[in-house]
């Protein structure tokens, strides 16, 4: 009985055996569910490298933004305050400015959103009309920084980037922040149900069940492959035909198997449908901006994607805070005057709502373990304004703050104050660098030096 084939696996039962491997792992790839990427081993200790950029609009009011103190003995101003928690993960950035922004088309407004992630000039043209005597303005002329960094890091991931909205009103160059190259802008995603299907919307059970079921049916393929060799000699000529047919659909999947590079993490847990709001309903913007970041923060845990942007509304943006006790648009306010101090109180609390949105997102973040950090260390979580300041429109001392080490390449827990007129671009080629790409330089070349390295840890 030791060479018969019925001793090990009869025929009937090995065919099955194969046969509900084979059937199985086209619903995997479908999810487009497979081994992890060598980079997103959470087995090896190494997790992977994610960006995440949060957009607020119309500037900010400096004297109540500035932190107290030096480099690292820093005490949190009023707007900044709500961060106190992340205060050792903190990086705030004074004296930053967008200086290509002061070049070409378009007004304050349409060149701080256009040229806030590109550094490169706006197309001339007719499409939208500027404020002033600032004429007419195209799309913005170049790929977003975001854009750039998933077009490496997005390889690995079911999708490239995620852009998301909270009441972002219209198609223009005031409400687009993304850009896949010149004159391509991406709409965000405003509506978190439509975020959860995109997303998550094909996983009906857990990705990490799904990985378990993958290796034990990769172990299937290993045993079958394994007694095919055993078996086939014992095998007729039409059993032995219709053998490698099947076992070549098998070898097939196996080849998928090992070369499949979107991977969903071990530690991803799907979350639940978020609640259907309104989600355009101005009463809603709080509630509908907690719900993107949740889905935001499943997103990366999951490692559906490693590179994302949050936009808060859009630049030149109205919205009338109620929740704040406020009754006069954002908009508005910011172009009272420094002289204004109940307007410029009433900024300072918009700005702080911002900030304790930004605080939410890292607590998120910081909730998730990988090994022994968390999902908020392996992150850079980028702060950005298309203005420093409302009421002149300056694009000069941009409000940027960071927080997470994105894997330990930033040097955190720091208030630096950069020399003036020291370009933008620079710092978003250190995000490329941080993300593990190699250009030295971003946007337009007139304003590139080079990365900040005093960033670095």
């Amino acid at each position: 009985m030791k060479n018969d084939p019925k001793a090990g696996w009869s025929r009937r039962a090995f065919l099955r055996g194969a046969g509900g491997v084979a059937v199985g792992l086209p619903f995997m790839a479908s999810l487009g569910v497979g081994p992890f990427s060598k980079s997103a081993r959470a087995e090896e200790g190494v997790f992977p490298k994610r960006l995440v950029i949060m957009f607020s609009p119309n500037g900010t009011v400096k004297d109540n933004w500035r932190p107290f103190g030096g480099e690292t003995n820093f005490t949190l101003s009023p707007i900044l305050e709500p961060l106190a928690p992340f205060r050792e993960k903190l990086l705030v950035m004074e004296g930053i400015s967008m200086l290509t922004a002061k070049y070409g088309p378009g007004d304050g407004h349409q060149t701080g959103m256009g040229q806030m992630l590109t550094a490169v000039e706006l197309l001339e043209g007719d499409l939208f009309q500027g404020g002033g005597d600032s004429g007419t303005a195209g799309w913005a002329g170049g790929i977003s920084v975001d854009q750039a960094i998933a077009n490496v890091v997005g390889k690995d991931t079911k999708l490239k980037s995620l852009e998301l909205g909270v009441q972002v009103h219209g198609a223009t160059v005031w409400s687009r922040m993304s850009y896949l190259g010149p004159n391509q802008p991406i709409p965000p995603e405003c509506d978190p149900a439509a975020v959860f299907g995109r997303v998550f919307g094909d996983m009906s059970i857990s990705p990490a069940d799904l990985l378990k079921r993958e290796r034990r049916r990769k172990s299937v393929l290993d045993l079958v492959l394994g007694e095919y060799a055993t078996l086939v000699p014992k095998l007729d000529r039409f059993d032995r035909e219709k053998l490698d047919a099947h076992l070549q659909a098998i070898r097939e999947v196996e080849k998928r198997l090992q070369t499949e590079v979107v991977g969903v993490s071990e530690n991803c847990v799907v979350p639940g449908q978020p609640q259907v709001l309104p989600h355009m309903e101005p009463g809603n913007y709080e509630a509908v901006g907690r719900q993107q970041m949740d889905l935001l923060v499943s997103a990366l845990q999951c490692d559906l994607t490693r590179v994302a942007t949050l936009q808060f509304s859009h630049s030149v943006s109205g919205h009338v805070f109620t929740n704040l006790g406020l009754g006069q648009g954002h908009h508005d306010l910011s172009h009272e005057g420094d002289s204004n101090a109940d307007a410029q109180q009433k900024l300072t609390t918009i700005n702080r709502f911002y900030a304790s949105q930004m605080a939410y997102l890292c607590q998120r973040l910081s909730e998730v373990k990988e090994g022994d950090e968390t999902l908020l260390d392996h992150t850079a979580v980028l702060w950005v304004n298309e203005l420093g300041k409302g009421n002149s429109h300056s694009r000069d001392e941009i409000p940027y703050v960071m927080v997470g080490g994105c894997g330990g390449y930033f040097k955190t827990g720091r208030y630096l104050r950069f020399l003036p007129q020291t370009p933008h671009n620079d710092l978003l080629v250190t995000l490329m660098q941080a993300m593990g790409l190699e250009q030295t330089t971003f946007g337009d070349r007139r304003f590139a030096r080079g990365p900040l390295d005093i960033l670095r840890g």
